[in-house]
């Protein structure tokens, strides 16, 4: 942060109006100043290597140069935290975007003076990220995917993962996900914060890197071996007696959606000892009861260490409560389900 000490925002979107509210919502903080707007991706890249700024907005869908290439070259000339801002239609990139080094990402009808306080606090925390640091890190944790049938299942009491996640939770689940073989014995359901009508393009996004099956969660659905379910966004998700899904309407006292605590929480009830409860990068202190819950009933609890994630926020809380077994860097993560699911 220059000399003012204020975060510096570049605003990159080829919509004037968008720029403008965004530049209007940012105005109101004392501590965000607007250092420039572009008006495509070309612009964008000139504009955040000439002003250096300290978070960067990004659009995906741009004349001359869209956002993802936008990101990569930005990415690697100089590491800077970067927001994605897209419409729906544009999920599927967006998610592409986070691969090569965005951090998160808000739906255009988000953005409103209704809703400026949430894009100011993700501005505030997004901004402290060391890219470059995450990146180097990130580099040394990709994990190669296990080979199909190189896993034979010992099953040794563990009966299912319960996943919590939020400001980088994305990048580290398509991680592990993708280092686990195809008939890994357990299923894996995931509590990722994200905005409403995001999580089947996640849902999409990360079956192509997995070999493992992932789908939307669905009212009714029985849980399965080897299938990864997505908490939707929209609704709380339980588990109910036999792995049963059941889609709740949200919990209107909770800030994040979906709740990670109320699956977790779940999970615990269900599966007792039989849990395996992970908390990953995020903001927020949501999952950290529902972990405590898990280790309660004698499961197993794990959370991402400081170094990997994006945000050390929700699994730091976890760490500081006591209910974390065991932190892990996110390149390890993977082979310790693969152990606590039987596997050899």
């Amino acid at each position: 942060m220059a000399g003012s000490g204020k975060i510096r925002v570049l605003i990159v979107d080829d919509s004037r109006l968008v720029r403008e509210l965004i530049a209007a919502i940012l105005a109101e903080a004392e501590d965000i100043e607007v250092v420039g707007q572009a008006v495509d991706g070309r612009d964008g890249v000139e504009k955040a290597l000439a002003l250096k700024p300290d978070l960067i907005t990004m659009d995906i869908e741009m004349p001359m140069m869209g956002g993802f290439e936008a990101i990569e070259r930005i990415i690697a000339a100089r590491p800077t935290p970067i927001l994605v801002v897209t419409a729906r239609g544009g999920v599927r990139t967006a998610f592409d975007a986070m691969a090569k080094g965005a951090l998160e990402l808000i739906e255009k009808p988000n953005i409103s003076l209704d809703n400026a306080a949430g894009l100011l606090h993700r501005i505030r925390m997004l901004a402290r990220v060391d890219v470059a640091a995450h990146l180097r890190v990130m580099g040394k944790s990709v994990a190669t995917p296990a080979k199909k049938d190189s896993y034979v299942s010992k099953r040794n009491g563990a009966g299912i993962i319960a996943i919590a996640a939020s400001t980088g939770g994305p990048q580290a689940i398509n991680t592990i996900l993708g280092a686990l073989p195809g008939d890994f014995p357990l299923p894996i359901v995931i509590a990722q914060h994200i905005a409403d009508g995001f999580a089947r393009g996640m849902v999409d996004w990360l079956a192509t890197g997995s070999r493992l099956k992932v789908v939307l969660a669905r009212a009714g659905q029985r849980l399965a071996p080897a299938t990864v379910y997505i908490n939707p966004s929209e609704n709380s998700m339980y588990l109910g007696e036999g792995g049963i899904v059941i889609l709740g309407d949200k919990d209107p006292e909770r800030r994040y959606s979906p709740s990670c605590d109320i699956l977790l929480g779940s999970v615990a009830t269900c599966f007792r000892e039989r849990s395996v409860g992970l908390i990953l990068s995020g903001m927020s202190n949501d999952g950290v009861a529902g972990m405590r819950a898990i280790k309660s009933v004698g499961g197993h609890t794990l959370a991402q260490d400081e170094a990997s994630s994006v945000i050390y926020g929700m699994n730091h809380e976890a760490v500081k409560s006591g209910c974390v077994e065991r932190i892990l860097p996110l390149a390890e993560i993977a082979r310790e389900l693969i152990r606590l699911a039987g596997c050899r």
